[in-house]
């Protein structure tokens, strides 16, 4: 295995999230492009409003894939992983009773 390769894991709330984000239309391939960035240790570009989270998902980072569709994640750099937690709306992710 490359040096340079993440593991790249996801939760089932994630797979969820997905799923919905399919069903709803939403173009996957530019969800795709924002984890191939991720893996690639270039800095995230301005446009995906990259930044750590406070709150329920403290530690955590999220960027916006559009301006309402989200990706929350976690990266490693030390041990190569990169876990993908929840991807939707701000109401989907934040909405309120919505905690991790």
């Amino acid at each position: 295995m490359s040096e340079k390769t993440y593991i790249v894991k996801t939760t089932k709330q994630y797979q969820k999230d997905v799923k919905l984000a399919v069903r709803r239309g939403l173009d996957i391939e530019k969800l795709l492009k924002v984890v191939r960035l991720l893996c690639s240790d270039e800095p995230m570009p301005a446009k995906f409003r990259n930044h750590l989270l406070v709150g329920d998902y403290n530690g955590y980072w999220e960027c916006h894939i559009t301006p309402d569709w989200l990706l929350v994640y976690e990266k490693d750099t030390e041990i190569r992983i990169i876990s993908l937690y929840r991807t939707g709306s701000h109401s989907d992710i934040f909405g309120k009773g919505k905690k991790r």
